[in-house]
């Protein structure tokens, strides 16, 4: 089929390769006609986990790896030393056209380097960005960056912005997205060297919505659609976010359980209650992708579960289908 979309998973990344990367593939391509999924790896174990389901056969495939790359590893040197890796193997599928994307939950360092390396930079971009969607209080907002560029200079963070907005419009289907950068404080004059710098380049960059400063209280409120930042203040308000989110659905359960005259109070509002906390699980989105890069890569927790992983690879469709890349190479040409 022509529509067909090819997503390489690689299954030995991450905290529970190969079971839940496998499963989650396997769920996917159940769940949609227009999926083929490859599977890079150890051919036994990823066979021996298929063994376990009934899937459309034709649609799912293995490519046999002899490596890994762990988690500890350093990255650049994991990318250069190990090319029968399952993350090496799939990004040069991508590469070569014969994957439309990758989705992985191994080592993060080594899937931004290779991912840069081997997939290669849209031309024009300065710097790809991670950019996970997160759950607000009115829906869900574009964190971009949150682990690429931890030393990003004020071109780059536009260029987060730009990207950033084309994909909330294009695959999330906000239109004229709001775009904040974080601040320490509403002001304008206020904020580190990098965001004194960004702030006037972003108000008068042409066809970005941008609202202003947004500070980090305000972020789970939904005030703005994109939030754009350097990686290091991105990837502490991703894993705070994730760590209070897990907290208080804990703490939630475990009061409603305290006793008889809690359980019963519980039940009565179990399905309310379950769809509100649903909306603080962030799994429910995908994964991050690698903005910027010729091909598309996309990074999930390293501890993703199965619905995270196929989530992910819907993902990776709808960002196919409404031809993100395309978009933003012709807006930066445009600009």
């Amino acid at each position: 089929m022509s529509d067909m979309i090819r997503v390489v998973v690689d299954a030995m990344g991450g905290d529970n390769a190969p079971g839940e990367l496998v499963k989650g593939a396997v769920q996917a391509v159940q769940g949609h006609e227009t999926i083929h999924v490859i599977l890079t790896g150890d051919q036994d174990a990823i066979k021996e986990e298929l063994a376990k389901y009934s899937y459309p056969k034709d649609r799912v495939e293995i490519v046999h790896c002899s490596e890994v790359i762990s988690t500890a590893e350093p990255p650049v040197n994991a990318i250069r030393t190990k090319k029968d890796s399952s993350l090496v193997v799939g990004l040069q599928m991508v590469k070569k056209g014969e994957a439309d994307a990758i989705v992985s939950a191994g080592n993060s360092g080594a899937i931004l380097v290779g991912g840069q390396a081997i997939v290669g930079r849209i031309k024009g971009i300065e710097r790809p960005a991670l950019a996970p969607v997160i759950p607000t209080e009115n829906g869900c907002s574009l964190l971009i960056d949150c682990g690429a560029n931890v030393d990003a200079r004020a071109s780059h963070l536009v260029q987060f912005a730009q990207m950033g907005s084309v994909y909330m419009e294009h695959v999330l289907g906000v239109k004229n997205p709001r775009v904040g950068i974080v601040n320490i404080g509403a002001e304008e004059e206020k904020g580190n060297a990098l965001v004194k710098e960004t702030f006037p380049l972003l108000k008068e960059c042409p066809g970005i919505n941008f609202i202003g400063s947004v500070e980090a209280r305000d972020i789970p409120a939904g005030v703005c659609d994109v939030i754009v930042c350097e990686a290091f203040v991105g990837n502490v308000i991703l894993k705070l976010y994730e760590g209070v989110g897990s907290t208080l659905i804990h703490m939630v359960k475990g009061s409603l359980m305290k006793n008889l005259k809690t359980k019963i109070g519980a039940a009565l509002i179990s399905s309310s209650l379950k769809e509100t906390l649903k909306a603080f699980d962030g799994s429910q989105y995908g994964g991050a992708p690698l903005l910027g890069l010729k091909g598309l890569v996309v990074k999930t927790h390293g501890s993703s579960k199965a619905r995270e992983v196929t989530t992910s690879i819907y993902q990776c469709e709808s960002f196919k289908k409404q031809r993100i890349n395309e978009m933003i190479k012709d807006y930066l040409t445009d600009k």
